[in-house]
């Protein structure tokens, strides 16, 4: 039977919207066939819905305004952003226009417009196109930031995503298209809260008091899985991961249980160190659950440099399985 990535989820999760709503179209630069897509999420979809799947300009900024007047006009666009990079050109459409318009209007209008951006580096592509831009669009309301992981279904996220009548950017670490999705492991318990954006919680305890609680998403999962699974192994360290599938707006009541049982409190992200996701995590647990942290939370980022090309270099920039096993440690070995 042919593993299921989470590259190959998200297009089945594209096809199965397409085959439901008749009012969802897909947009974005070279997705229709032969190319489908950079990255081949859309490959074989014009052919099966034809006039469904829209080849746009080079212009970002005009393709998500186009969306934002479809979405008012009652049909559910998907734009493909070719790189996550790119949204900053349309981020006057974003920040501006389809995160405001219901708000503008008194919630008489819905602008259910689904930005689907590959981010992340680990493949050498450059500083224009290896970045987590989607710390530019945390603080703004009214827009929904997810991000799937191997650990949630992509499939059902995208189209909870594109069923959402609130705006959605759909943050899909390129790493993790080639990742096989499982929600069962011989080295964690895992489990899932309730959807339409659930929360995986991984846990190596065996039933006792994990020794802490590491906080991450998306394509940081994987790499925080590898360096608890070594510590387990090397140092008996157990550890209770929690990975929101929605890191915006965020909903801390399951960090907040795990950090009330471990009392410690890790968080990854790929992005930039400096005015992070990582750090509003640990800025809400601490005015919550202060009294319960047995130490100073650590933060576990990347580098606030731009994303150098060479892979050597890229791999010091950004964080890996070392920086969360020193961060983890420190915490718990001192």
């Amino acid at each position: 039977m042919e593993k299921l990535t989470v590259g190959k989820a998200i297009r089945a999760g594209l096809k199965r919207s397409l085959e439901s709503d008749p009012s969802v179209i897909l947009m974005g630069e070279d997705i229709r066939d032969p190319y489908g897509g950079a990255f081949r999420l859309t490959s074989k979809l014009s052919m099966t819905f034809p006039g469904r799947l829209v080849n746009t300009p080079i212009s970002e900024a005009a393709t998500v305004g186009l969306a934002a007047g479809l979405a008012l006009r009652g049909l559910k666009p998907v734009v493909e952003m070719m790189f996550g990079d790119f949204m900053a050109l349309a981020a006057d459409q974003i920040v501006n226009h389809i995160a405001k318009f219901r708000w503008m209007y008194n919630g008489a209008v819905a602008v259910p417009v689904v930005i689907r951006a590959p981010m992340g580096g680990r493949r050498g592509y450059g500083p224009t196109h290896s970045q987590s831009l989607e710390g530019m669009f945390f603080n703004i309301p009214g827009l929904r930031l997810v991000a799937p992981s191997h650990r949630h279904d992509a499939a059902a996220l995208i189209e909870a995503a594109i069923g959402d009548p609130n705006p959605v950017i759909f943050i899909e670490g390129k790493l993790l298209y080639a990742l096989e999705m499982s929600s069962a492991s011989s080295d964690f318990d895992i489990a899932l809260t309730r959807p339409p954006y659930p929360t995986a919680v991984l846990n190596n305890a065996a039933g006792e008091t994990p020794d802490v609680t590491v906080v991450t998403y998306g394509a940081m999962l994987p790499i925080v899985e590898q360096a608890m699974v070594q510590m387990f192994e090397q140092d008996e360290i157990t550890c209770e991961i929690v990975a929101p599938s929605e890191i915006a707006p965020l909903d801390m009541t399951v960090i907040g249980k795990s950090v009330a049982r471990t009392g410690r409190l890790v968080v990854a992200e790929e992005g930039a160190r400096s005015w992070g996701w990582g750090s509003e995590v640990i800025a809400r647990a601490a005015e919550r659950w202060g009294d319960k942290l047995r130490a100073k939370p650590a933060r576990v980022a990347g580098r606030d440099v731009p994303l150098p090309t060479a892979r050597p270099l890229e791999d010091h920039v950004l964080p890996g399985e070392a920086d969360v096993r020193k961060a983890v440690e420190t915490l718990v070995l001192q």
